[in-house]
């Protein structure tokens, strides 16, 4: 007992110096109230289907991390503040609600609607995107549902791009210790995703469909494809580009999944980085088993297997951003920002290695809690409540499960004392 009591207490004086350093960030909430129009601002439209609840959403949130029943569609326009005001590949957050349009995004829109509904506002728009192209973004794990769409908004308005954004949002509770919720909640969202893009493909007003996934969200992504490949003994050719950024995918799964896929209508871009330490984390998480966004392209099996299936890859090992876990490089890079829109207006693939797209998801902490168990995972955290401010809110939330995980321990223990002996 005495051994025990004193691993637990280096974490517990680690977590109280680093949420003392770094104050107290926390996760955006309530940034989805519409507010009017500023002059001097940018406004980008985004349409959302997402298999996520909106049973208990607070006002402002509009949905949960919670599954929901079927599909549900949401029409939501945000304000960019002037390029001068802020920094290309970030999401400037309003620090106090409402926002300040002139430095912050803020919500101009948030409406939610019907299928039907969906589909006609769709309809309405695409027929005046250049090719009538679709960008569909699915996003990846510890995401909540406003973070989703600030951050689609932001990678539309910095690449530049003129297809018409479309957001595919699954149930991610955005919470460091659910991590595997969240890959559950992915698993669960493929066949509406795939029904999307069903829709998509058989819409008459649609020219051209590209996909840009991140993360877990390439689990979801590859699945939805893989199922659309066997049902319809191919993709649909509407379908041109397929963009994988640091995929969290087991290499020997996406094996399997890419031998099903027929990939020779569209073009697939893998973005990959040997310093993704989300992944790092993740590998651990899974048995040890290399992650497909971590893999070293130049190198066997890999090199092989990418070239007979003629993916191009975009190695951004090397590159610099703003992310401190090298997770986000697709999305904080000014330059591969830009160029996905200017790749995609051009109908190519991203076959450079200048780059950046992110954000802070603190994955180290939470792929590593699924298995290490909430002691161990608060150890694990709390170096990245230094640097990552939306780790910090989260290690409470370990915090309290270690608590209640320690109160059974030692009830069930008192059980086990109280009972007589046979």
């Amino acid at each position: 007992m005495r051994r025990s009591s004193k691993r637990f207490s280096r974490p517990s004086l680690i977590l109280c110096l680093a949420l003392a350093a770094g104050g107290c960030g926390g996760r955006p909430h309530g940034v989805l109230t519409p507010q009017p129009q500023t002059a001097g601002t940018d406004r980008v439209e985004l349409l959302v289907a997402t298999t996520r609840s909106d049973r208990g959403a607070e006002p402002g949130d509009l949905f949960t991390g919670e599954r929901g029943k079927g599909l549900a569609f949401a029409d939501i326009a945000v304000s960019i503040p002037p390029d001068g005001a802020r920094q290309i590949g970030e999401v400037q957050w309003p620090e106090t609600l409402p926002g300040d349009p002139s430095r912050e995004f803020v919500t101009l829109r948030a409406d939610a609607v019907d299928q039907r509904e969906a589909a006609r506002r769709f309809d309405a728009r695409i027929a005046k995107a250049p090719k009538r192209q679709a960008l569909v973004f699915v996003h990846g794990f510890n995401t909540l549902f406003a973070e989703a769409v600030f951050r689609f908004a932001q990678i539309v308005h910095d690449s530049g791009t003129s297809a018409l954004p479309v957001l595919f949002t699954w149930p991610s509770r955005g919470k460091l210790l659910d991590y595997g919720y969240d890959h559950e909640s992915a698993s669960y969202s493929r066949d509406a995703l795939e029904h999307v893009l069903h829709m998509l493909a058989k819409d008459p007003s649609v020219g051209e469909i590209s996909i840009l996934a991140h993360s877990m969200g390439n689990w979801v992504t590859l699945e939805a494809l893989r199922q659309m490949s066997i049902r319809d003994r191919g993709l649909p050719s509407k379908i041109k580009n397929v963009m994988l950024a640091a995929p969290d995918v087991d290499y020997d799964v996406f094996s399997r999944q890419i031998a099903e896929i027929d990939e020779r209508r569209a073009i697939f871009t893998l973005f990959v980085s040997r310093e993704d330490e989300a992944l790092a984390a993740s590998r651990r998480v899974w048995g040890d088993k290399v992650r497909l966004g971590a893999i070293d392209p130049q190198r066997e099996p890999f090199k092989d297997t990418l070239e007979q299936r003629r993916f191009k890859v975009v190695d951004l090992t090397t590159v610099k951003s703003s992310d401190p876990l090298g997770h986000g490089t697709f999305a904080q890079s000014p330059e591969i920002v830009r160029s996905i829109g200017a790749r995609l207006a051009e109908g190519q693939a991203l076959a450079d290695n200048r780059a950046g797209v992110g954000e802070r998801l603190g994955q180290v902490a939470t792929g590593a809690a699924s298995t290490m168990g909430t002691a161990a995972s608060v150890a694990v955290s709390t170096p990245f409540a230094v640097i990552d401010p939306r780790t910090r809110e989260n290690l409470g939330d370990q915090l309290q499960r270690l608590g209640e995980h320690m109160s059974d321990t030692a009830a069930a223990g008192a059980d086990v004392v109280a009972q007589p002996l046979r």
